[in-house]
């Protein structure tokens, strides 16, 4: 039974845009017809003007890093120097607190066209790394903000054991900060990480921080985990050259190889950044159907290098999306980082097209954070959509049968008009639905992080 329509002006749907595209909702929030070559609106139809395309999938989120943005812009230094005072937002957090500020940021993701997002999340615990009576506290006040905000969550709950490699079977035991992030054991994460629940608009998925922060005989238990579950499974992957340095002089192999060793690549899973790879990973990663997501706007800001991603999706490496550490969220900006940065290493152009690295913010971002029936404008998928302007001064001019150049190449998160979720209207002509001052909110659950 259709429950709304919609009309929508112009449609990317996948391989081209089409004009005129009327698309009816059924009462579970799943497009239930699409017909092409409708030239005026329906009566009662929504109407969407400009390009309507799939949900944006942001692949790999860390809310609380929001509040960095700014503040970590003063000066030099390093990811290592970076990383001290994103300890110090993070020592701040509580759930309440948390979920605040997350409500806010997930917002702003609404805003700009994201309709599902993977939160990579190890902050679990309270400082000094006491339990909350819900040990789940800190994940549970994410679900519930993305639920407020109006969108999708993958909740990565993060396996984060230690500071540093040490031997195959120990890692440096945490820091002060870090202790908050620990669960002690994989076991012991296995065990909280098993009481989290998925909901309508939430999975549960797992992470593994990294190979200096989960020891190597633990690999197995977390990727078992996820394997029995038939959940994604997330790694930040050769990040930083120190990190492969580490691994290599430890387990005489690189980060990859170890992950392979241990079972932990495949089809369900996704390296983050996959940064620092040798021939060798990248036939692994490729050749095990092994995902990369990539965040061309935090790599960049943290000078952590670019990523061999042309490489690896000729490998069979699926690419995807993500905002990482919100330098900025713009998952268009995403899309077109990636492209431009492949320009500037390789003084070639073109190694995508527009319509590829779409599919890569959309579908296949959706497929890497578990939700394969998302990402697309056809029959039966989720009723997950964002609409762009085609007629401000970043995107006027260009033909709409362009749409996807236009929107990949010039338009950004501010040219998003309507973000609908389930069938659902989150963001109406660039005002969100349900957070009524997103700027205010965003300062405020900030400034309370600050003292």
């Amino acid at each position: 039974m259709s429950l709304t329509t919609y009309w929508l002006e112009h449609a990317w749907l996948g391989t081209h845009v089409e004009p005129g595209v009327a698309l009816e909702v059924t009462e579970d929030g799943r497009i239930g017809a699409l017909r092409t070559g409708v030239e005026t609106p329906p009566p009662g139809a929504e109407v969407l003007r400009g390009l309507t395309i799939p949900g944006l999938a942001n692949a790999h989120s860390h809310a609380f890093h929001r509040a960095l943005r700014g503040t970590v812009q003063v000066g030099s230094g390093t990811f290592w120097t970076w990383r001290d005072l994103m300890y110090k937002v993070a020592q701040n957090l509580t759930p309440d607190s948390y979920f605040a500020l997350a409500r806010a940021v997930y917002a702003e993701m609404a805003l700009a066209g994201i309709t599902n997002v993977g939160e990579f999340h190890y902050v679990h615990h309270a400082p000094g790394g006491t339990a909350y009576a819900d040990p789940n506290a800190m994940g549970e006040a994410l679900i519930e903000a993305a639920a407020a905000a109006g969108i999708r969550i993958t909740l990565l709950d993060t396996a984060y054991l230690s500071s540093a490699i040490l031997n195959e079977h120990r890692g440096e035991a945490p820091n002060t900060h870090q202790l908050r992030f620990s669960d002690g054991t994989a076991e012991a994460w296995a065990e909280r990480a098993s009481a989290l629940k998925p909901r309508e608009h939430a999975l549960i998925g797992a992470a593994i921080h990294s190979v200096r922060a989960v020891p190597a005989a633990e690999l197995a238990t977390v990727a078992g985990w996820a394997e029995e579950r038939g959940a994604p499974l997330h790694v930040h992957l050769s990040e930083q050259t120190a990190e492969n340095d580490a691994c290599q002089a430890t387990h005489g192999r690189t980060p990859t190889q170890l992950l392979a060793d241990h079972g932990v690549l495949g089809p369900r899973t996704t390296g983050v950044h996959n940064t620092h790879l040798t021939d060798v990973d990248i036939a692994l990663l490729g050749g095990t159907g092994t995902g990369t997501c990539m965040c061309p706007t935090t790599e960049r800001d943290l000078a952590d290098g670019i990523g061999p991603a042309t490489r690896l999706q000729h490998a069979g490496s699926p690419l995807s999306l993500g905002s990482d550490s919100h330098a900025v969220i713009d998952l268009l900006e995403e899309a077109r980082a990636m492209e431009l940065n492949e320009r500037l290493r390789s003084r070639t152009r073109g190694h995508w097209t527009a319509n590829a690295l779409l599919t890569a913010a959309t579908e296949d971002g959706h497929a890497a954070l578990g939700l394969p029936d998302a990402g697309r404008l056809e029959a039966g998928a989720l009723a997950d959509f964002t609409t762009i302007a085609l007629d401000s001064v970043r995107t006027a001019g260009p033909p709409a049968r362009l749409g996807a150049e236009t929107a990949v190449f010039a338009a950004t998160a501010s040219d998003v008009r309507h973000t609908v979720v389930g069938g659902r209207h989150v963001v109406r002509d660039g005002h969100h639905t349900l957070v009524g001052d997103v700027p205010s909110a965003l300062a405020e659950s900030i400034a309370a992080l600050r003292g």
